[in-house]
């Protein structure tokens, strides 16, 4: 039986508006969750945002298996074989977790690598970069900045003018198309 995805793609909860600092962090006076602040690129705002912290068991509700092992355990999907390699509509890639805008298409590029890559986030408020020494290699990660997905690895040898490549996973992102 196949497992159903629960949509994220349109997730839009409602920004806190009593916010304040705790322990370093912005934090909702309402509830106390600790906030990030998110750039929207549909309304090209900004949003303070609470973090979303799920169980690896309700993660597991809501993902399918391989986007499970992609995105809450750090995996990686095979070369060439991502639904967005090599793919070309013109939209917004969101995080498959939580729907935070990550990339748009406008910075799509063909890196001929296998995986859909990307010369910059649409804000890096967005993204969080984290040293990642597995595999016997230094590499900088690349997380959702509201959930903490493992979205994949950033590296300097993109085309100008960032001189980024942003390797995602397919199985991280989840496309909205621009209409």
């Amino acid at each position: 039986m196949e497992k159903v995805v629960k949509s994220v793609g349109s997730f839009s909860p409602l920004a806190c508006r009593n916010l304040f600092i705790c322990a370093g962090d912005q934090c909702c006076a309402v509830t106390g969750e600790r906030m990030v602040r998110l750039y929207n690129a549909r309304t090209k705002q900004y949003q303070d945002l609470p973090k979303v912290k799920r169980t690896d068991e309700e993660w597991q509700e809501i993902l399918t298996p391989e986007q499970f092992r992609i995105s809450r355990n750090a995996g990686t999907e095979a070369a060439f074989t991502g639904k967005y390699h090599d793919f070309h509509g013109i939209g917004i890639y969101q995080c498959i977790c939580c729907g935070t805008d990550l990339f748009s298409s406008e910075a799509k590029f063909e890196s001929g690598t296998g995986w859909p890559s990307f010369t910059a986030p649409v804000a890096k408020e967005n993204v969080v970069h984290k040293v990642d020494q597995s595999y016997g290699m230094v590499r900088t990660e690349v997380l959702c900045a509201r959930c903490d997905a493992h979205l994949g690895h950033v590296f300097d040898d993109g085309p100008p003018p960032t001189h980024q490549r942003y390797c995602m996973n397919s199985a991280s992102l989840n496309f909205i198309p621009v209409l």
